[in-house]
């Protein structure tokens, strides 16, 4: 069984940083996708970052690209998000998740199947 645990999470101003972290325990996930979704009160959850795996390339959505900054460790099974010049708009709750042995696109929730429980992030104007 996999297990996700995020941190880092806060309240920042607009223009902040923020580092998130995510660690996995249960099995080695080096080889499987790693990904940060971020989900915004009566939205959908979003896809923000993806590594296809450890030393694979990364993959960033357009609303984040050049101010975040996905990280990952296969060797201590960590990842990390870090978020610079921070928006208003994205206060969200920010979730780790990763794909053990599924398929489908990268970039949408559904390919992942283990999740953190999440972590608020909150930027304000």
């Amino acid at each position: 069984q996999v297990q996700l645990v995020e941190s880092g999470g806060g309240l920042v101003q607009a223009g902040g940083s923020l580092r998130l972290s995510c660690v996995a325990s249960g099995r080695t996930l080096r080889l499987f996708p790693m990904g940060w979704f971020r989900q915004a009160p009566g939205k959908e959850r979003e896809f923000v970052a993806v590594s296809s795996w450890s030393g694979g390339s990364t993959y960033y959505a357009d609303s984040v690209k050049g101010r975040f900054t996905m990280s990952r460790d296969g060797a201590k099974n960590t990842m990390s998000l870090q978020m610079n010049s921070l928006k208003p708009e994205d206060t969200a709750v920010y979730y780790c998740a990763v794909a053990v042995f599924s398929s489908g696109e990268l970039t949408t929730a559904s390919r992942y199947n283990y999740w953190g429980q999440g972590t608020q992030v909150t930027v304000s104007s």
